[in-house]
């Protein structure tokens, strides 16, 4: 019996083996998507999981802490107490049906508000507050309407965050270097739109009052970019 001919009959013995008694294709077991860690602090599981497998320019790991770390500031200049909890796991899974293999086609805030109990479960994060922490994820859009502490000033972080310096970074950071979407001057449309839907859209008191200064630095960095592109024609 020649190499070649036990090749081929180990092929066809291999191929008849992937069906089933009922003559249906036996299918590759799907892959285990990632998971939070059991058994250790929730809150260290939650970052150490965030930052394995939420990695993008603009809405990765360093988005969820500057959200965290800017809702509680926020709250803080406004005297309002939030459930440190919530805040915390809702901040750091807003987007977590942005990134493979949580994303779909549906709105990845509804998707990650239906997906965080499995994500949590088992964790030893308080099950008894999941509702409020799926209520902050599904409304941190800046165009949909928050209810409750948490869910309010994690709305507004998450819209502060289109604004000022960061604003462009963030905008900038996602520009395709090959000329796909966004382009540099796509990336000034982005610009341009979230100072324009932005800050209508906040609502606390301390929110409001950033609004000044982040508008102001956007401004005035479109006016000197325009300036020095030919009105973005050389951009």
């Amino acid at each position: 019996m020649s190499v070649t001919y036990k090749k081929c009959l180990a092929h066809t013995l291999f191929a008849a083996l992937a069906f089933t008694a009922t003559g249906m294709p036996v299918q590759a077991a799907e892959a285990a998507k990632p998971a939070i860690e059991h058994g250790a602090d929730w809150r260290t599981a939650v970052q150490t999981f965030v930052k394995a497998n939420m990695k993008h320019p603009a809405w990765g790991y360093s988005h969820s802490e500057r959200d965290y770390v800017l809702a509680k500031e926020l709250a803080a200049a406004d005297g309002v107490t939030l459930d440190d909890d919530v805040l915390f796991a809702a901040s750091y899974l807003h987007d977590v049906a942005a990134f493979a293999p949580f994303r779909t086609s549906a709105d990845h805030q509804d998707v990650a508000a239906d997906l965080v109990p499995s994500l949590l479960e088992g964790t030893g994060f308080p099950m008894a507050k999941i509702e409020a922490v799926r209520g902050a994820i599904r409304t941190h859009m800046y165009a949909r309407d928050p209810k409750g502490p948490e869910a309010i000033y994690l709305h507004d972080a998450d819209a502060l965050d289109w604004l000022g310096a960061i604003g462009i970074a963030r905008i900038f950071g996602i520009v395709d270097p090959a000329g796909g979407s966004p382009d540099g001057p796509g990336a000034v449309k982005r610009l341009e739109d979230s100072l324009e839907s932005v800050p209508p859209r906040i609502i606390s008191k301390a929110g409001k009052a950033r609004i000044e200064q982040r508008a102001r630095e956007l401004k005035d960095f479109l006016s000197a970019l325009r300036a020095e592109t030919a009105d973005i024609r050389r951009l």
